[in-house]
């Protein structure tokens, strides 16, 4: 008989003592597992392959705030640049892509934010080699002034498909100002793992046409003042926003003289670029360096601000969710530290019921390092044992949570989500069980045979 075997027929013994121990050390390394595992996804998150862009330009201000309202919709937006300043973008030799983002108001079920974009948004990587793709058709474009693209959380909530109509709620979701513009629903994304999932995508010129949209004159002014300066305005913003202004004057007092039960109007006026804002611009430059070179002259500036949208978001999970990492992964360190002074009770526990076994198998010939190796035998089987459970029940835990996580958070966990350092855990347990077993079987060792024979 092989002396795995004996150890393994002495585990045996001890049935519900041993199982007891291996399962301590199972749930210490399935609560690890779920904790690598968890961060893991929160890391990729956070970082460069999460974005598909290299800068994203907004007003001067937070950073944090910026990348918050714009990448994850969990913020709301402080100002906006004009729209003007994202057609500069779009012509500017450094500038590969420019994708427009105006955010505002709400779905009227759900609460879902609105993002006013155009259809170039779905046409480029929303992460480093990831692009969209929809359930229906993958070719599909907002080509409607009121045609609405959604994120699959919002239709699984919603119960929405293509075809589906929505309108929208002004300000925030506790709002109970409705928007009288229906917006129709004509793709439906496949899921992403992003605040993506959980968006509603609207054409960005029908964004303009809800009312409250356009940015009145005085302070549209104002921000033209603030980036172009006074001269442009009189040349550039004040012909257009006036003729804009009577236009919207002119069609108020004949709304007004009209009789009572009149039917409400149902054309909308374009507005002028010049009236129109945006929250955010996303921008890929034609080189990683360019993106450098650019944020650095924009932030000398006092128009807007351009960042790399992981430095904050990397400071935040730094600040937050690194101690938090840190904090559970002490506590796993520390539960199966217990589990291996759990073995090491067990097993030492159990010499004294063994002397007169271990001198019988000495008597008939066994040596001291064949003692020694069952008692280490056994130790290595059960955090091996436990170790191979752990990894099971974490990642049977993770396959059964990632659609739940999903459906609540709208983060994508993939099911057979494997982290690197995990390969460390098995070759960590060994280790572990070596230095458990050690002092018990340095006791058989040292089993005094004719002392426990004659007692």
């Amino acid at each position: 008989m092989s002396l795995v075997s004996i150890a393994w027929k002495s585990i045996r013994q001890r049935g519900l003592a041993s199982s007891l121990t291996a399962l301590s050390v199972a749930l210490g390394v399935m609560l690890m597992v779920v904790v690598l595992v968890i961060f893991g996804v929160l890391d990729r998150t956070f970082s460069q392959d999460a974005f598909g862009y290299h800068l994203i330009v907004g007003p001067k201000g937070s950073e944090l705030q910026i990348v918050m309202s714009t990448v994850y919709r969990i913020s709301p937006p402080v100002e906006n640049v004009p729209y003007q300043f994202y057609l500069d973008l779009q012509n500017h030799p450094k500038v590969k892509e420019a994708v427009p983002i105006a955010l505002g108001d709400y779905t009227e079920e759900g609460g879902f934010p609105i993002v006013g974009t155009i259809s170039r948004y779905f046409e480029l990587p929303y992460a480093h080699e990831r692009v969209f793709h929809f359930q229906t058709d993958d070719s599909m474009k907002m080509t409607g002034l009121f045609d609405a693209i959604i994120g699959s959380q919002v239709a699984q909530k919603n119960g929405w498909t293509v075809g589906s109509t929505f309108q929208l709620v002004h300000g925030g979701a506790e709002s109970d100002h409705v928007h009288d513009e229906k917006f129709t629903v004509v793709g439906v994304l496949s899921p992403t793992g992003t605040p993506n999932d959980r968006t509603v995508f609207i054409n960005l010129e029908g964004f303009y046409m809800i009312a409250g949209h356009d940015k009145p004159v005085d302070e549209a002014r104002r921000r033209w003042v603030d980036y172009y300066g006074e001269a442009s305005a009189l040349t550039n913003f004040d012909p257009p926003a006036k003729k804009f202004a009577a236009e919207m004057e002119a069609e108020a007092i004949a709304h007004a003289n009209e009789p009572p039960g009149t039917p409400p109007h149902q054309h909308h006026h374009e507005t002028p670029v010049v009236m129109k804002e945006v929250t955010s611009i996303l921008l890929l430059m034609k080189d990683t360096y360019d993106s450098i070179v650019f944020a650095q002259k924009m932030r000398r500036g006092t128009q807007a601000l351009a960042v790399n949208p992981i430095r904050p978001m990397m400071e935040l999970k730094e600040k937050v969710l690194g101690n938090i990492e840190k904090v559970l992964l002490v506590l796993t360190v520390v539960i199966i530290a217990v589990s291996g002074v759990g073995i090491f009770v067990s097993i030492y526990n159990s010499m004294s019921d063994r002397r007169r076994e271990i001198a019988i198998m000495r008597a008939l010939g066994a040596r001291r390092s064949s003692v020694f190796s069952i008692i280490l035998a056994e130790s290595v089987l059960l955090c091996f044992g436990g170790g191979v459970l752990g990894l099971l029940m974490g990642h049977g835990l993770v396959f059964i949570a990632a659609p739940i996580i999903e459906a609540e958070a709208g983060i994508l966990i993939d099911r057979f989500s494997f982290e690197a350092i995990e390969l460390v855990l098995v070759p960590s347990l060994l280790v572990l069980a070596s230095l458990v077993g050690f002092v018990p079987g340095i006791s058989a060792y040292r089993t005094d045979v004719a002392k426990c024979l004659y007692n």
